[in-house]
């Protein structure tokens, strides 16, 4: 068997959506782990939907998910070039469309966009499929010369039959035969000289030896038509791996008004990188030991494609934020500050330990954007209700919370030692000279301190962070407000 190649072809349209991330990844987990190339192929034939910035979106999106091509524009494996405008320059597409016209398996077509139009409405109110009606095909060699000579706008277009069945096999969903005579006869060649994404498609990842072409299951119905082109040429078919469509919660198809659906919209949103790249490899696969927390090394190691499922994969935002929150707390503790530090800024202007905030919540957030809320108190005292000195479970009330903090007030203004062991021995002493339960003093000094029902650490945790002015400030404001 061939060496696998496969390819990533993402046309410059934007961000790169969740299900163009995942075609690039099961594309590049096939390769590597048949230990075969990945190659990148930027498609911006379709000029009308090109966005300026789009193609170093892709770069940057590849190189930060690992996705690393062994060729591409920036890497000539000999098979180039890999844009495709620059591969048009050469005429090599209308080349090959010729081909094909001599051969009889395409035909040009000079129907105006009027004329298309009618042909289109006469058949929207019938259950007829639209197609076009080979009109042109009927044009003798003589009038096709004609109207070409004459400078007549033309596309040129597969001369696909209209009776019998074609059938193809698809690693994921088998054998599929459709009827030929519901098969359009596609444009090869649009009347701007650009070959359409279907054709180039072909053409391209036949002469850079493409092996197996992944794609979502949404081009399952033009697959029969790629068929013919390649028998129509004499090419070999690749192995087609079409993967399942992916939907939101409501099972509805993924869209950019879910504001989640880019790979950008994920890092902005506070994900890590390597949980997205995980939790996309799960949308529509599993490893055979069901684990579930997966490097990237570990994909290229499980990876099976006959093991995509072909039923659609649901994009679960709660998997993913516990996914992400497992990467975060086995992270390393420098890279988990260098990551968390933007959104602790955002929050925290005063002259603070941000690391220590920062490793604070390590453990209790899904994604770095819950930080905010969770550290906010260190910035500013919220206006809190004195009710929330109220615990049933621990005891307190509005009363004794305001006598504990009355006398734990000056033995915490003669302590010097302001880390977190001198706090917890100066309070612990102090329970146990009143021999009280510890949350009848720890929750009154918590909310003092915090303003907040829960918070991340305990007493001594926050009030080393806050410094011993600070802490004292905010326990006579408790007092205050109980008083």
């Amino acid at each position: 068997m061939s060496k696998v190649r496969t390819r990533y072809a993402p046309s410059p349209t934007g961000r790169m959506h969740v299900g163009n991330l995942r075609t690039a990844l099961y594309a590049y987990l096939i390769a590597k782990h048949e230990g075969g190339d990945f190659l990148l192929r930027i498609e911006d034939t379709d000029q009308e939907r090109y966005v300026e910035g789009a193609v170093e979106i892709i770069y940057n999106t590849l190189q930060a998910t690992g996705l690393i091509h062994d060729e591409g524009p920036d890497k000539d494996g000999g098979v180039g070039p890999y844009v495709q405008s620059e591969r048009q320059k050469t005429g090599m597409y209308m080349e090959y469309a010729k081909q094909l016209v001599e051969k009889g398996e395409a035909y040009y077509c000079f129907c105006t966009k009027e004329r298309l139009e009618e042909l289109h409405e006469s058949v929207a109110d019938s259950k007829d499929v639209a197609k076009y009606d080979k009109h042109c095909l009927s044009l003798s060699k003589e009038e096709v010369e004609e109207k070409l000579a004459a400078g007549i706008p033309y596309v040129i277009r597969q001369n696909n039959p209209t009776t019998g069945t074609t059938t193809f096999h698809d690693v994921i969903f088998g054998d599929i035969t459709v009827d030929n005579s519901e098969l359009d006869d596609m444009v090869l060649i649009k009347s701007d000289g650009y070959p359409t994404y279907n054709f180039a498609n072909v053409v391209d990842d036949h002469l850079m030896g493409i092996t197996h072409v992944v794609r979502g299951s949404e081009y399952l119905s033009s697959s029969p038509k790629y068929n013919r082109l390649y028998e129509a040429f004499g090419w070999e078919v690749p192995v087609y791996v079409h993967c399942p469509i992916i939907t939101n919660e409501e099972h509805k198809k993924l869209s950019k008004r879910s504001g989640h659906s880019s790979f950008e919209d994920l890092i902005e949103q506070g994900f890590v990188t390597e949980a997205v790249v995980n939790f996309v490899a799960l949308l529509g696969w599993s490893a055979p030991d069901n684990q579930e927390i997966l490097s990237l090394q570990d994909l290229i190691e499980k990876f099976d494609y006959k093991n995509i499922n072909k039923s659609p994969a649901v994009f679960d935002m709660v998997k993913l934020k516990w996914m992400n929150s497992e990467y975060i707390k086995a992270m390393d503790d420098q890279k988990y500050f260098e990551l968390a530090l933007p959104y602790v800024k955002e929050v925290i202007k005063k002259d603070l330990d941000l690391e220590k905030i920062a490793l604070l919540v390590k453990t209790r957030i899904e994604t770095f954007l819950d930080i905010k809320d969770m550290i906010d108190f260190f910035e500013e005292m919220p206006d809190y209700d004195i009710a929330m000195y109220t615990h049933k479970k621990m005891k307190t009330n509005a009363e004794n919370s305001l006598e504990v903090l009355k006398e734990l007030l000056p033995v915490l203004e003669n302590l010097d030692d302001y880390t977190i062991p001198g706090i917890e021995a100066c309070v612990k002493g102090f329970i146990a000279e009143k021999e009280c339960k510890n949350g009848l003093v720890l929750w009154p000094l918590r909310t003092a301190v915090s303003g907040k029902q829960s918070t991340p650490g305990g007493a001594w945790e926050i009030m080393e962070i806050l410094g011993k002015e600070e802490s004292l400030r905010r326990i006579r404001v408790g007092i205050e407000k109980l008083s």
